[in-house]
């Protein structure tokens, strides 16, 4: 070999390699992540659970308490209404005991009958202020959302059909709350063959 090949030789030799690890050792990672140890990562799941948990006993008691409330609101709420409403009725109340108390000896049929529809029209006012309707209308159509059918009677003629002939006791309506329907006697048509139309 020239010399010249010999320098070329030398330059080009690859890097002396590590030394081999030592019996019962490992060669180390290139970028080894430093771990968490297990204890501390143990210490802080127990620590995020914990919270986790005082959290949702927190919204609970939250919860309890918003219902409670509401309760006890409606409650206060029902009681007000039901003292405005006798607030309304009491001098109708009154008006009605002086005239259940009279003497009829000494008073007439006139004035007990005045007197009671007197009573009647104060208690209608109070009523109607707060939103009662009385459904006692004969002719209007049957509608089963507001009338119990007692019974049916023939119509005399087509354009009655399925309509109040009468109102046996009247319903009423709170707004657009039944609270009680109307109990009526619906006629109708049953054609040319009616009992209603006389015979040629």
């Amino acid at each position: 070999m020239t010399e010249k090949k010999h320098r070329h030789h030398e330059h080009a030799a690859p890097p002396p390699a590590a030394p081999p690890a030592a019996p019962g050792e490992t060669a180390p990672a290139a970028a080894a992540v430093p771990m968490e140890p297990a204890a501390e990562a143990l210490r802080r799941v127990e620590a995020d659970l914990a919270d986790a948990k005082d959290k949702h006993l927190r919204l609970a008691a939250e919860f309890d308490n918003f219902k409670k409330r509401v309760a006890r609101e409606r409650t206060e709420s029902w009681g007000r209404a039901q003292a405005d409403l006798l607030a309304r009725l009491v001098d109708a109340l009154d008006d009605l005991a002086r005239f259940a108390h009279v003497d009829p000896a000494q008073t007439d049929a006139k004035t007990i009958h005045d007197g009671v529809d007197m009573v009647e029209r104060k208690i209608w006012k109070q009523l109607e202020a707060l939103g009662v309707t009385r459904l006692d209308q004969i002719g209007v159509p049957f509608d089963p959302h507001v009338h119990e059918a007692v019974t049916m009677q023939p119509a005399a003629q087509a354009s009655q059909d399925h309509t109040v002939a009468a109102v046996l006791q009247p319903g009423y309506k709170l707004g657009d709350t039944l609270i009680r329907p109307a109990r009526v006697i619906v006629l109708t048509w049953q054609g040319e063959s009616s009992p209603l139309v006389a015979d040629g």
